[in-house]
């Protein structure tokens, strides 16, 4: 007999007391296992969990949201998890649509689904819009297809993508693992669907750790990269072929 999907959530937390408790339950509603990693923490996020069926990992430091993502991955895998829902602490994700994007995901398996934001375009900070549509059309172009939003951390991930994908999890690279990891998925022969969501600018979350000026040169660094590696490789099999 083939055994259901097991479907985990994935949420990385630093320093998101206000918020950590509510996501997470709200997380638990949706899907049968629930993993927080709290990515050192100063203010009592871990604490702000108790008595919640979770699976808590704790940081000793401060490591970034790409080592947070991939450590609780790592565990969701080893539990068996065939999907991984990543979605942020601060409650900008509505936990509600994890069902949405998990539904997407039943249909084709294969394929990332990603919660796209843009369509509520007055819901976004306009220069957070901006950045995001221009973060789009240059992951595009590395990716070989275009996307409605590259930027939402508010996703599933077949386990296989997780397991085979060649990304650094640095913290340089903290706030370029979402970008990328759409590129390399794409070499893997993985496309990414958007799926239209809700998004939540609350009062009670905490300041944006993302700094547009810096991470979007990383990001934008790793695209140029990957393109001239890209077009460097295929001119090196014309090369053989000739």
């Amino acid at each position: 007999m083939t055994r259901a999907a097991l479907e985990a959530a994935v949420i990385p937390a630093y320093n998101e007391a206000a918020t950590i408790r509510d996501v997470a339950q709200g997380a638990l509603r949706q899907a049968e296992l629930v993993i927080v990693v709290d990515d050192g923490s100063t203010d009592g996020t871990a604490a702000a969990l108790a008595g919640l069926d979770v699976v808590l990992l704790r940081n000793d430091c401060n490591l970034g949201k790409a080592a947070s993502l991939r450590r609780g991955a790592d565990e969701a895998m080893r539990r068996g998890a065939d999907a991984i829902v990543t979605l942020d602490g601060d409650g900008q994700h509505c936990p509600e649509d994890i069902a949405l994007l998990l539904r997407a995901w039943r249909e084709a398996p294969e394929r990332i689904v990603i919660g796209s934001r843009l369509h509520r375009r007055s819901r976004i900070p306009p220069a957070r819009y901006w950045a995001n549509r221009m973060g789009n059309f240059w992951i595009g172009l590395a990716a070989g297809y275009a996307l409605a939003d590259s930027q939402s951390g508010f996703r599933v991930y077949p386990a296989r993508v997780l397991r085979e994908a060649r990304v650094r999890c640095d913290r340089a690279h903290s706030f370029v693992f979402e970008s990328e990891i759409l590129i390399e998925a794409a070499r893997l022969g993985v496309q990414a669907r958007c799926v239209p969501v809700q998004v939540v600018y609350s009062d009670r979350a905490r300041a944006s750790h993302f700094r547009p000026v810096l991470d979007f040169a990383r990001i934008g660094r790793m695209v140029a990269w990957r393109l001239i590696s890209e077009g460097i490789a295929q001119r090196a099999a014309a090369l053989r072929r000739a």
